[in-house]
C-alpha cells in the first residue's frame, strides 16, 4: 500500500516538481494533493499538468489569525489523507497545535547545512560568515522551527565570487536530487539520514 503524500508550497515549486517526478514505479509513496497559499503561484499549473490535484488557501484574508487559517489546512488536507506532508518551501510558520498533530508524518527542506541558518537569507548569511561550503537539509518538522531530526544534507562548496543568487541555484540543484532520496526512504519507514557530498 503506497503512502499518500501531500507537499506544501507557494511559489514555483520546483522541489514540489522533482518530488512528483520521483513518485513512480516501485517508489513506496505517491501524490494526493499538491497545497498552496498562493493562487498566482507559478507550481499550481505544474501539478495539474502532472495529473495531481490542487488546493489553494490564501493566507491573506486570515491574517493575524494562524489558528485560523490551520484550521482550513487541516481540514483541506484531511479530505486527501495524507500519510507523509512535504513543506516544499511553503512560507509559513506554524503554530504549536498544527504541528503537534502531524508530528512524525512531517518533512521540510531547508536551504542550508543546519543547524546552521535557521531560518531566512541563509545564502547571504553563509557568505557573510565565510563558510566554505554550504548546502541543504531535509529534517523532521518539530515545535522549533528548523530543529528537527536530520533525515539528509548535501553540500555545495562555496565557490570564489558567489552571489547568494548563484549559490542559491547550485544548491537548488541539490535540493532536487536530495529531497526526492528523502522522501523515497522516509516513505518506506527509514529515517537513516541520507549524505550526499
Amino acid at each position: 500500500m503506497s503512502k499518500r503524500v501531500a507537499i506544501l508550497f507557494s511559489g514555483s515549486g520546483s522541489n514540489m516538481v522533482a518530488l512528483i517526478d520521483s513518485m513512480t514505479g516501485d517508489h513506496p509513496a505517491r501524490p494526493v494533493v499538491a497545497v498552496c497559499n498562493n493562487a498566482d503561484a507559478g507550481g499550481l499549473a505544474k501539478a495539474e499538468a502532472r495529473g495531481v490535484p490542487t488546493e489553494v488557501i490564501d493566507h491573506r484574508p486570515f491574517k493575524g489569525d494562524r489558528a485560523a487559517f490551520e484550521s482550513v489546512l487541516n481540514e483541506t488536507l484531511a479530505r486527501h489523507a495524507p500519510d507523509i506532508i512535504c513543506f516544499a518551501g511553503f512560507m509559513r510558520i506554524f503554530t504549536d497545535t498544527f504541528i503537534s498533530h502531524w508530528q512524525g508524518r512531517m518533512i521540510n527542506i531547508h536551504p542550508s547545512l543546519l543547524p546552521k541558518y535557521r531560518g531566512l537569507n541563509t545564502h547571504a548569511r553563509a557568505l557573510e560568515a565565510g563558510e566554505a561550503e554550504a548546502g541543504c537539509t531535509v529534517h523532521e518538522v518539530t515545535l522549533e522551527l528548523d530543529d528537527g531530526p536530520i533525515l539528509g544534507q548535501a553540500r555545495v562548496p562555496v565557490l570564489p565570487g558567489d552571489t547568494p543568487q548563484t549559490l542559491a541555484a547550485r544548491v537548488l540543484e541539490q535540493e532536487h536530487i536530495l529531497y526526492p532520496a528523502v522522501l523515497r526512504r522516509f516513505a518506506a519507514g527509514d529515517r537513516t539520514p541520507i549524505r550526499l557530498p
